[in-house]
């Protein structure tokens, strides 16, 4: 063999020598640290809140908005024309029925109820004498039957003129406060009218049109909780008062009249958040309704087993406000993720950075939006 093929073998195993020692000696560390990062991202774990499921009592209950009306409401009009002498009430004045409101000029009606009654008077005296002539056969039966036609279209006629009269004086036809006044002392008032309008404020009523979905859940004497915007944080309570028997067949709906006391800091018009219980259970087991997850199957929720995530298929029932009922699925204690639920997968490593607090019993809450909760 020649020196220069010695020399490239040489060259050959040298090199080759390297590359394997060089592979060999920075083979674990080359391989810890392409694994490093995959591995710090697959042990790192996602920051999230939890909810321990516990008990409480829950109701299930209808919700609905509707304005407050008036159970009794009268628009009272003049029965007769004149000028109002004298207007006898004021926007907010209670009254009672057939109490005086405004008394309207009575010359006109009192002198034709005087002509009348004289006309009356001189008929009875007429009538009178006749019946005494009958006997001695001075005056006919015809003649006699006439006067008595007349004189009773004279009474009749003064009875008339007498009720003209009693128009002068507008009375109240019901109970109630007066909502509103469209006259003054001096107007001259035309014959019916409006001219004043009483309200029956002493019990108010919210009228809701319901989905037929509804028609064997709501009954009458089931209580109702209601809130308005004039008095935030309040909370009135009252009664379903009468359920229509039929569905409407346009709508889909039938109507539902919840009552409520008035009289007080409820007025007619205001609008109202109604909430009708139909049933509730004393002792439920629940979660927040934060928990569920935005699946389009079945309800599910993330669960904390072991510092791990766990999807739990679960069977829901009632729900009321923020809180759920779970029928199956879970146990008391069970913590499930209420917040960064959105970056969990099964499996995924979590860190609970709060103390997964248990829902606590606390009174029915307030009535939401329209829909049955």
């Amino acid at each position: 063999m020649s020196r220069g093929l010695q020399r490239t073998l040489l060259a050959v195993c040298l090199g080759a020598g390297l590359v394997l020692l060089g592979g060999c000696k920075g083979g674990p560390e080359g391989d810890a640290q392409a694994k490093a990062p995959g591995a710090e991202k697959a042990d790192e774990a996602v920051p999230v809140e939890v909810a321990k499921a516990s008990r409480r009592s829950i109701a299930a209950s209808y919700t609905g908005t509707a304005p407050l009306e008036a159970r009794a409401e009268s628009q009272v009009v003049a029965k007769t024309s004149g000028v109002a002498l004298d207007v006898l009430v004021e926007e907010g004045q209670h009254v009672k029925a057939g109490q005086v409101l405004v008394r309207l000029d009575p010359d006109r009606a009192r002198l034709q109820a005087a002509q009348s009654a004289a006309q009356m008077r001189k008929l009875e005296a007429n009538y009178k004498r006749s019946q005494a002539l009958v006997g001695q056969q001075l005056i006919s039966a015809n003649d006699m039957d006439q006067l008595k036609y007349d004189l009773e279209n004279a009474r009749a006629v003064n009875n008339l003129a007498n009720l003209e009269l009693s128009y002068s004086n507008v009375v109240a036809p019901i109970s109630g406060v007066i909502a509103s006044r469209s006259i003054k002392t001096g107007n001259f008032v035309q014959i019916n009218s409006p001219i004043i309008r009483i309200i029956d404020d002493s019990r108010l009523e919210a009228t809701l049109n319901v989905p037929e979905r509804e028609f064997a859940t709501l009954k009458a004497g089931q209580p109702v909780l209601m809130q308005v915007d004039a008095q935030p944080g309040k909370t009135f309570q009252g009664t379903v008062d009468r359920v229509a028997p039929v569905v409407d067949s346009g709508s889909g709906t039938f109507r539902v009249v919840c009552a409520f006391e008035g009289a007080g800091t409820l007025q007619p018009g205001m609008f109202g958040r109604i909430r009708i219980d139909y049933d509730q259970r004393a002792d439920a087991l629940v979660i927040p309704r934060l928990a569920l997850l935005d699946d389009q199957g079945d309800p599910a929720v993330f669960v904390v087993r072991n510092g791990k995530a766990v999807r739990a298929p679960i069977k829901v029932g009632y729900t009321d406000g923020e809180w759920t009922e779970v029928r199956g699925g879970l146990q008391l204690g069970d913590a499930v993720v209420t917040a960064g639920k959105v970056a969990l997968r099964e499996g995924s490593s979590v860190q609970v950075i709060n103390g997964a607090p248990a829902a606590k019993a606390v009174a029915v809450s307030a009535p939401g939006k329209d829909g049955k909760q």
